[in-house]
């Protein structure tokens, strides 16, 4: 007589769990092998990981808190577009109603303070691969990824700073696009501005370089808000979860995180 099915065992049974679970609950090394290899998430690790890279004093765990508050940020961030117009005439004030207006307004303190932490993890975690050598053949390319993946997070913490609209925030874009006058071949101050001109020297005065390309005009206005809304909820995010994606495979097809020597 054969034994009665649980509720359980019948869905692991039907062909819905088979088609989403395709090696089952795992019982031996195999099988916890072929878990891995066939999870979308679990195969971005290596199916054996070394001893010393699950210790806390050696990794710091700071890549896994840099992909937790992107997780926050961009979840907080969505719950923000429903309540952010990015105008001259709106933005300030729709800042100060999700603080003290909108429910859960404290999603506004989590996605400010979590820019401020995953900048410091960042920092850390590059400065724990750099201590562990982790930049090191044949890790170098996906040094270079990280270092890039630095700097898209320095600009996403740069774009999201003038989105409240106010004189701090105003000027200190100002402050930084001036910067952006002294990008070498780009800016109409720094090195190469003369063959920016291609020919002509009041081409370079006219304000089409990089902080024209930077800010939409010759002043940070409601264009420079509208382009740097795009580029903080929209263009930079996208680039940051591609180039996640390849440092995460990256670390994956290099043996997992680097020993120590």
């Amino acid at each position: 007589m054969s034994k009665k099915k649980n509720i359980f065992e019948l869905i692991q049974d039907s062909q819905v769990w088979k088609s989403v679970f395709r090696s089952g609950i795992p019982k031996t090394r195999r099988q916890k092998m072929m878990t891995v290899l066939n999870s979308v998430f679990l195969h971005l690790h290596p199916v054996r990981l070394p001893r010393h890279a699950v210790k806390l004093k050696f990794t710091w765990c700071m890549g896994g808190l840099t992909f937790f508050l992107f997780l926050v940020l961009t979840i907080s961030g969505i719950l923000l577009m429903f309540y952010y117009r990015p105008t001259a005439e709106y933005a300030y004030n729709d800042i100060i109603d999700m603080a003290e207006q909108v429910p859960l307004g404290i999603m506004r303190e989590i996605h400010r303070w979590g820019a401020h932490a995953m900048v410091i993890t960042t920092w850390l975690h590059m400065f724990r691969v750099f201590m562990t050598g982790s930049y090191k053949p044949p890790r170098e390319f996906n040094w270079g990824v990280g270092v890039i993946l630095l700097v898209l997070t320095l600009l996403l913490s740069f774009t999201g700073y003038l989105l409240p609209w106010d004189q701090l925030a105003i000027w200190a874009i100002t402050v930084g696009g001036n910067m952006a006058r002294a990008t070498p071949f780009l800016g109409s101050e720094g090195p190469g501005a003369a063959l920016l001109a291609l020919g002509d020297i009041n081409f370079v005065h006219m304000g089409a370089d990089a902080r024209f390309g930077l800010i939409g005009g010759r002043f940070v206005g409601e264009g420079a808000l509208l382009r740097f809304y795009v580029l903080h909820c929209i263009g930079l995010p996208f680039i940051v979860m591609i180039l996640m994606a390849v440092h995460f495979w990256r670390v994956r097809k290099d043996g997992g995180i680097s020993g120590p020597t």
